[in-house]
């Protein structure tokens, strides 16, 4: 599949100028060395950033939770609000029974 009107340098001859195309092709060849190192270095140091402390995910939620509790997230609450309702609407439903029966 050979592009007739492509050179060898990938550059298009019905649409980029001659002098601009041999510019972009030492460009590339200049900086691809440099570009390729640059890239091999961040690739290195981004896997060394993966390194994880928990070996399995319950170990992880473990030390979450010890962690959140020592920070007081995961308190008792102090009233039981929903048990206080529970009864507070069971007496009022006892309430309207004897008053209209």
């Amino acid at each position: 599949m050979n592009n007739p009107a492509r050179n060898e340098g990938g550059a298009n001859r019905l649409f980029t100028i001659p002098a601009i195309a041999s510019d972009m092709e030492t460009a590339r060849s200049n900086s691809s060395n440099a570009a390729l190192t640059s890239l091999e270095s961040a690739a290195a140091s981004a896997r060394g950033g993966f390194a994880c402390l928990f070996s399995s995910s319950d170990e992880y939620e473990t030390a979450l939770i010890r962690e959140r509790r020592a920070q007081g997230r995961y308190h008792r609450p102090r009233i039981n609000w929903p048990m206080i309702a529970f009864f507070a609407c069971s007496l009022m439903m006892a309430g309207f029974v004897v008053l209209f029966s």
